[in-house]
């Protein structure tokens, strides 16, 4: 599968602008755009909340974007594509949201990402704001082994945190227990993704990488990080039962747990293909004795035109629970 070169974008310079204003254009009741480029609750949470900051590469919408609103996060900084954006701008996007309450910058773990926000908190300690902390998030068995995870990348499954730590942090809860809580969610979480075609660069029209189009990578990261290896394109039931074993044994998951379950499409996966997808998700969880809380399925983090999906688990508590099924108001996650 070749990826599509061309884009309906302007000029390249202005593409990260551009979407942003259309963005905020589309969602204005839930989103606004500053004046430094960073996308903010259109209504600020109440004062003396802990407010939530996420810095990260553009090219992955609806992350981190969609993600901005009521129970949810309280600034986004969006880097250029596939960039981190500089710590300069995470310092403006941590003033920006800050209620009184301390703020807490989410860091999906990826080498730029890491360095820029611990650049930004040491800005914060030059310019005596102290109640500021990050949390690092990771998810992705493949890039490390068990026992290794913090080394591991931060890819889709932190759609459970972001939801999750967004409801807490609407409470009356202070910096370190949202942090923990975060930690909570992510240590609870596990995810395997795989690709089947790659994407080119909006900016560049480069493509990222080649894949034959009868051959599949499983463990492929959001920018095309190696995964496990290459190997013939299986069909959606072998594609899974080769897939969830391993996500099941790393945590590991057993007879009894509750769920929550994400199928990540990675950019031009058909519903059609994910709900297929889901239906063997489900009969392996039911034999293993694992229970479905809730699942959510379509395109939350993606790589422009990848075809691939990213299949993500998280054990959830009555506490868990609660906290996914509170209000959100987001572009691309409502929770009434």
């Amino acid at each position: 599968m070749s990826a599509r070169v061309h884009k309906l974008i302007n000029q390249p310079e202005n593409i990260l602008s551009d979407m942003l204003d259309g963005f905020c254009a589309a969602y204005g009741d839930i989103a606004r755009l500053t004046d430094e480029g960073l996308v903010i609750r259109t209504t600020p949470k109440d004062p003396g909340k802990v407010a939530l900051v996420i810095g990260c590469g553009s090219g992955h919408e609806p992350a981190m974007i969609g993600w901005v609103g009521p129970g949810l996060f309280d600034v986004n900084i969006a880097g250029e594509i596939f960039t981190a954006p500089g710590p300069e701008r995470i310092l403006q996007g941590i003033k920006a949201a800050d209620r009184g309450a301390g703020v807490l910058v989410c860091v999906s773990h990826h080498a730029g990402d890491l360095l820029n926000a611990e650049m930004a908190l040491e800005l914060c300690e030059l310019e005596g704001l102290s109640n500021v902390d990050m949390v690092l998030l990771y998810d992705d068995i493949s890039s490390a082994p068990k026992g290794r995870e913090p080394e591991r990348r931060g890819t889709a499954g932190l759609f459970f945190v972001w939801k999750m730590l967004g409801a807490f942090c609407e409470g009356d809860n202070d910096l370190a227990a949202a942090k923990a809580l975060a930690e909570k969610v992510r240590d609870s979480t596990r995810s395997l993704a795989m690709s089947l075609s790659s994407c080119a660069s909006p900016v560049t029209g480069q493509v990222m990488f080649e894949m034959p189009e009868d051959e599949m990578e499983i463990g492929m990261g959001l920018h095309g990080e190696m995964g496990m290896g290459r190997q013939k394109a299986l069909g959606a039931r072998e594609t899974i039962d080769l897939m969830l074993p391993p996500i099941l044994e790393d945590l590991p998951f057993q007879a009894g747990d509750e769920v929550l379950v994400l199928l990540n499409n990675s950019g031009s996966m058909t519903l059609m293909e994910l709900f297929i997808l889901y239906k063997r998700v489900a009969e392996k969880l039911a034999d293993a004795g694992i229970s479905v809380y809730k699942s959510w399925i379509g395109p939350y983090a993606t790589t422009q035109e990848m075809a691939g999906f990213a299949l993500s688990l998280c054990r959830v508590d009555d506490q868990l629970k609660a906290l996914w099924d509170a209000p959100a108001n987001g572009a691309y996650m409502k929770q009434l």
